[in-house]
């Protein structure tokens, strides 16, 4: 737990230093933007609009697996509590007729 606070107390002196420490070179300003053209940026953005709904069928695939697999999973123990259940009521009618 010691080392753990001291750790924890050296990032923070660490991050201290970091965060009062003057910047090396003074910043230069930006250039001047240069006007795009309106055909330009039209066919990134389609780009990424493509990407980002590849993107967001593959995490649905995902989620849609991983649902498959929990029901899977409970409907497997599901099952087997239903045959345990079967098995020690056919132990219990064994049982009985022992008796009888």
């Amino acid at each position: 737990m010691t080392k753990l606070l001291a750790a924890l107390v050296a990032g923070l002196f660490s991050a201290a230093v970091f965060a009062q420490a003057t910047p090396a070179a003074p910043a230069t300003p930006a250039a001047p933007a240069v006007k795009a053209t309106v055909a330009a940026p039209a066919a990134p953005a389609k780009a990424e609009v493509k990407a980002e709904a590849k993107k967001e069928e593959k995490a649905v695939a995902k989620t849609d697996k991983k649902d498959e697999k929990a029901a899977a999973k409970t409907e497997k123990k599901v099952a087997k509590k239903d045959t345990k259940k079967a098995d020690v009521k056919k132990e219990e009618a064994k049982k009985e007729e022992k008796k009888s």
